[in-house]
């Protein structure tokens, strides 16, 4: 009798190990998770999922500032010994460490949307954000006809898409538009209150002001959200960076001139993809640059532009 029951239990773990779930892990870490570009992200990167048959783990730090909570995670996911990692990186130096470990542990590492120092990941897929950053200035430069004062509210230091962004948006100015001038420039700390507080500083600063930039979504509400108490709207020309649904509302009534979009499903969706393809034996490309755009008033009801600005 003993002997019958520890047969019935052995075919039970048996068949228990049997019903595994089989499927290749791949975890996804953004920057964030409190904005809506990341939930577009997701989005992306669960479609890919879904398409190639693997599951993905979706954790990231709530707010883009928490350095070290990232590499908490990042950690966790290589001690769990994950099929593939996709990573946005908070900070372009501090995860050099997890990269390493990855590599040492045989995980292949795609970074997403904002880089790192160094090269020890298999992939980078990204939109090309010193581009956006040239696009961003060319376009406010052309709502003010070539002249005036300008400032940027950036967004956090040592965020490498950002940076970018910022960096391209400075040359621009310099090289191509003498007769504009950068006044000041102040970070949001991706928070939108924080940048709401740059932005009033910096328009109490310079009441001359002609335009300003923002690097990024949360620096961009909080940038319409100071140039609305003012009154501002439509004197002050502004150059958003991402969408969201307020965001979008500004561009129709006039506090936004123009916004300079990227794609975020898609770059969750090549991100996943990238490492998918690693896990079937291909080699993916080292980089991968994404377009970003420019959306103005009158573009909001094109069919490809509601898609775009959409959250999947």
């Amino acid at each position: 009798m003993h002997s019958r029951r520890r047969w019935l239990l052995a075919s039970a773990v048996v068949l228990a190990g049997c019903g595994r779930r089989t499927k290749k892990i791949i975890a996804v870490i953004p920057k964030g998770t409190s904005h809506l570009f990341w939930m577009s992200v997701r989005s992306g990167a669960l479609s890919a999922g879904q398409e190639f048959g693997v599951d993905i783990d979706w954790n990231g730090p709530n707010q883009e500032t928490e350095y070290s909570r990232q590499i908490e995670i990042m950690d966790s996911m290589i001690a769990r010994h994950v099929d593939g990692i996709a990573v946005a990186a908070c900070d372009r130096k501090s995860l050099t460490a997890s990269l390493n470990r990855a590599s040492a542990a045989g995980i292949p590492v795609t970074v997403f949307d904002s880089g790192v120092d160094g090269d020890n990941y298999m992939s980078f897929v990204a939109t090309d954000n010193l581009e956006a950053g040239r696009l961003a200035a060319r376009t406010l430069a052309e709502l003010l006809h070539g002249r005036g004062k300008v400032a940027m509210v950036m967004h956090a230091p040592g965020s490498f898409s950002t940076m970018d962004r910022e960096k391209g948006f400075s040359e621009v100015m310099q090289k191509e538009f003498p007769r504009i001038e950068i006044v000041a420039s102040q970070y949001g700390m991706s928070d939108r209150s924080k940048a709401m507080a740059a932005a009033e500083n910096i328009l109490t600063a310079h009441p001359d002001l002609d335009g300003l930039f923002a690097s990024a979504e949360p620096s961009s509400v909080g940038t319409a959200l100071a140039i609305k108490s003012r009154g501002l709207s439509g004197k002050v020309k502004f150059v958003s960076f991402d969408s969201s649904d307020g965001l979008m509302e500004d561009l129709k009534g006039g506090t936004i001139d123009a916004m300079v979009v990227q794609d975020p499903f898609k770059i969750g969706f090549t991100a996943v993809k990238t490492l998918v393809d690693k896990l079937h034996g291909q080699t993916p490309p080292k980089k991968i640059d994404l377009a970003a755009q420019v959306v103005r008033r009158e573009d909001l009801e094109k069919p490809e532009i509601k898609r775009l600005l959409s959250v999947k």
